[in-house]
């Protein structure tokens, strides 16, 4: 079965010019990019994304950096594509990640980490719709 996920391509790996390099390591992977988009979240729309984290000591923290510059949220489908994704991106904290994955490679710290990507099927859905609407999404392509 083919489900969605979301990957954030955060500011620090955008900034530092890896943008390429980190779609080209997704669609290696098997993933199919379904809508992509660069944006600059606002602090509103950052604290609403972030909103399960406001009571942990690093959210404010992750607000600034996330509204810091521009990302690139991408919808991506692939059979069992959050698990995949999150064995492609490693660790959260790059010094634990795996060798070869987005973090090892692109990474600077735990709050520095290059990219997001979503926990569960639940989570994925929400989050694709928090960034791209229905008209966003290309169903049927690459069929």
């Amino acid at each position: 079965m083919s489900n969605k996920t979301l990957a954030i391509i955060k500011p620090d790996a955008v900034n530092d010019n890896h943008v390429g390099e980190i779609i080209s390591m997704i669609c290696k992977a098997g993933f199919k990019v379904k809508a992509l988009k660069m944006i600059k979240l606002s602090e509103d729309a950052a604290k609403a994304f972030y909103e399960i984290h406001k009571d942990k000591a690093f959210y404010g923290e992750l607000v600034e950096y996330m509204t810091s510059g521009p990302s690139v949220p991408i919808a991506l489908e692939k059979e069992n594509a959050v698990e995949d994704y999150r064995k492609l991106i490693g660790a959260t904290n790059p010094a634990n990640a795996a060798e070869g994955t987005v973090r090892k490679l692109y990474a600077k710290s735990v709050q520095y980490n290059a990219v997001h990507g979503s926990d569960s099927d639940e989570n994925a859905a929400k989050e694709i719709a928090f960034f791209f609407g229905s008209k966003e999404l290309i169903e049927n392509y690459p069929a």
